[in-house]
């Protein structure tokens, strides 16, 4: 299929369901005495957002489109795919990444930030999010024949519900060919960067995380729906078979508390899986270029490309 570029308004949350994500986020500060002041949901939504060089459809659903950034020098680039938090609901979109993708191209590699379509818009939530991200993986070999990208050094770099994300595409070559996610021959995944990641469907669904988000966006627990749980959590897909370095912020407990559990199962499981934390960061400040100890995000970024680089 041959992409379209279309030409996009940045996105601003309305302020309600702001509230309502710093609502959800609230239990990020922690009990400590005198904690820093997390960055909070509103200002991540008012950060910058750079222009890409391209914004191209992977499909032709509305929501079906990636945002192109390439570096100014010369190719082949590696390539991070970037995926946008937010509960997975339609709330909220992939505009917050935006100084974040620009952060990651201006560091060698071209970005690909995806969109999908998500919980609450037509068509969102089991199974098409899972297709929508999985499709705009396949389209970068069709991006590889018009841009100068390396198809064989494809990262995944996701926040929140986008680290569920970025950790599924990396586990879809062990779906069950009897599966409704199931795709012969998909893109392959060589690291991923998760951040503050919604890594454990099944804990989420079980403590009725950001509103039970995840329940929503399988359409049920994962004891009324166990099959899609099986396709569509992480844990389920273990072991990934890549390198995968989880980040966290310091302050961030309610996303914390998912990706620790992740991490355990996935060292069991024998990945090489490295996790690390942000000192006095929340949820947002990963994702947050100028922020203090923003450091840790690129180092690991650093690590992760070695580590692909050395397979």
């Amino acid at each position: 299929m041959t992409g379209r570029t279309i030409e996009m308004t940045p996105y601003r949350a309305p302020m309600q369901h702001i509230f309502s994500l710093l609502l959800c986020l609230s239990a990020s500060a922690g009990l400590a005495a005198n904690p820093p002041e997390p960055l909070s949901a509103q200002a991540a939504f008012e950060l910058p957002q750079p222009k890409p060089d391209a914004v191209i459809h992977y499909g032709e659903h509305d929501r079906q489109f990636g945002e192109l950034r390439l570096p100014k020098s010369d190719g082949p680039f590696g390539i991070a795919v970037i995926i946008h938090g937010g509960c997975w609901l339609s709330d909220y979109d992939q505009g917050y990444m935006a100084s974040f993708a620009q952060a990651i191209t201006d560091l060698g590699w071209a970005t690909w930030t995806i969109a999908y379509r998500r919980v609450g818009e037509p068509g969102g939530g089991w199974p098409n999010t899972f297709v929508d991200a999985g499709a705009a993986v396949d389209f970068v070999p069709e991006l590889a024949t018009r841009y100068p990208l390396d198809t064989e050094r494809v990262i995944a770099i996701g926040h929140s519900a986008g680290g569920h994300l970025a950790l599924w595409l990396a586990g879809r070559s062990r779906l069950p060919a009897t599966g409704v996610l199931y795709t012969e021959r998909p893109q392959p995944i060589h690291g991923v960067l998760a951040l503050a990641a919604a890594a454990d469907l099944e804990y989420l669904s079980a403590h009725r995380t950001c509103g039970n988000a995840a329940t929503l966006l399988m359409d049920g627990s994962p004891e009324a729906r166990p099959e899609r749980y099986l396709e569509g959590s992480p844990t389920q897909l273990l072991p990934l078979g890549v390198p995968q370095i989880l980040v966290n912020g310091e302050l961030d407990e309610t996303w914390s508390a998912p990706a620790d559990r992740y991490f355990a199962a996935a060292s069991n499981a024998g990945d090489a899986i490295e996790t690390s934390t942000m000192a006095g960061a929340g949820h947002f400040e990963l994702v947050v270029p100028n922020s203090q100890n923003w450091s840790i995000v690129r180092e690991a970024l650093v690590r992760l490309g070695g580590a692909i680089a050395d397979e």
